[in-house]
């Protein structure tokens, strides 16, 4: 390819071969090694070339060069692995299927210790009783704000649910007739309060009516103890101790007749009480069976169909979406009692929160998505700043001042 380099090869470099006596000289020996540098003569290969190619040249400095440049990349978040404050939690009922815990949107954590139900502003880290049930009533088997943060519903084992304002320590009514057996779940849609219990049956309640009962869901075999509306209020997901994943919705419920599910979720192989709707998609649904089972399932809620089951290794017991990031908080039992960040979707481990020495039966978010509490057979409530400070949202820009905008229009 290089016909001049070809020519001195086959011509001088064979005369130099045949007659060394012509390149022994010193300075003739100097002078072929700086020309073969010069020349580039020094390949063995052809397109082998032994000197550096030249550095590029930019055409326009930097400083006037319109392409982006690199952003500069995310700080980590810094996960604290113990937690930030720890408080006593005597006599708290260690059962897989009750749901005791409860954070408003007041602020205010609601927590059930056998029959007394007891308050916890986060505001100020004040203290105070609620409620108190005779043990005929109690113990007190679920809590749950009203979306208001006012109000909270508190189910029992006798098979009833209250209603109290606590602002006013003031019981505001019974709801009676939902339940044969205890109510351990229970969740808010607007003014509808649906109640789960062990007879397998699922209540929605209208509570400004005196007739309260407006729909009944009936396809568990037993006790329901997982309940959660969709953000929408479209659907509800219910799981129960009998396996069963259910979406209902309310589109097509009936008052007339028990309503059909919409899917009927048979995947699990354990009890099904860990639910958490995702707060970006609206039709993504997690759920989280128990010690048989230890899988957390994804549901396209629409369709039925799972996206994706990861085997956790424990018993879940409850799950908590990141409401900033893409994330999703674990709680578990035997053998670490750990709660668990997961990233999603690839579920790869964030982090593991230990600390609990018994299985962590309950969670709960704070209203800024923050915080989370958790509270465990260990009788202790512990709080972990697990999901960050939320990032602080840009003020829109300032539009251009309208030319003469400080005079009265011409009309």
């Amino acid at each position: 390819m290089d016909f001049d380099f070809a020519h001195f090869m086959l011509t001088e470099g064979r005369k130099g071969k045949e007659n060394p006596a012509m390149v022994s000289s010193p300075s003739r020996e100097a002078y072929r090694k700086q020309l073969a540098e010069a020349m580039n003569m020094n390949r063995t290969r052809i397109l082998a070339f032994k000197n550096k190619p030249p550095a590029p040249v930019e055409l326009f400095p930097r400083e006037f060069s319109s392409l982006p440049q690199d952003k500069p990349a995310k700080p980590r978040r810094h996960i604290p692995q113990t937690s930030e404050r720890t408080l006593d939690a005597p006599d708290l009922v260690d059962d897989y299927y009750l749901n005791l815990l409860d954070w408003g949107s007041c602020n205010v954590l609601a927590i059930a210790l056998a029959n007394t139900v007891y308050l916890w502003d986060a505001t100020n880290g004040s203290t105070s009783e609620l409620a108190t049930f005779e043990d005929e009533v109690g113990p007190v088997t679920s809590v749950s704000w009203a979306p208001d943060g006012r109000h909270i519903a508190i189910g029992l084992d006798n098979s009833e649910v209250q209603l109290w304002d606590s602002t006013a320590n003031k019981q505001l009514r019974t709801l009676r007739g939902c339940h044969r057996s205890r109510v351990g779940s229970l969740a808010w849609n607007n003014h509808i309060l649906t109640t789960g219990g062990m007879d397998g049956c699922i209540v929605n309640n209208d509570v400004r009516v005196r007739s309260h009962i407006v729909e009944t869901y009936r396809g568990h075999e037993q006790e329901v103890c997982g309940l959660k509306w969709s953000a929408s209020g479209q659907q509800l997901a219910s799981g129960g101790n009998d396996n069963l994943l259910h979406i209902w919705d309310r589109s097509v419920a009936s008052s007339n007749s028990p309503t059909q599910w919409l899917h009927r979720l048979e995947d699990h192989t354990a009890a099904v009480k860990a639910l958490a709707w995702c707060p970006f998609q609206g039709n993504l649904l997690a759920s989280g069976g128990g010690g048989g089972d230890r899988c957390i399932k994804f549901w396209n809620t629409h369709t039925g169909a799972c996206l994706n089951s990861v085997d956790t290794g424990s018993q879940v017991c409850a799950l908590l979406w990141n409401k900033n990031e893409r994330e999703l908080l674990s709680s578990h039992g035997f053998t670490q009692n750990q709660l668990t960040l997961w990233k999603y979707p690839s579920m790869a481990k964030i982090a593991e929160l230990t600390g609990h020495t018994s299985r962590v039966l309950y969670m709960a978010q704070s209203p800024d998505g923050c915080t989370v509490a958790s509270a465990a057979g260990d009788e202790t409530l512990r709080f972990w700043n697990v999901f960050g400070v939320p990032e602080v949202a840009k003020p829109a820009p300032k539009s251009n001042p309208e030319p003469f905008a400080h005079l009265n229009r011409i009309r």
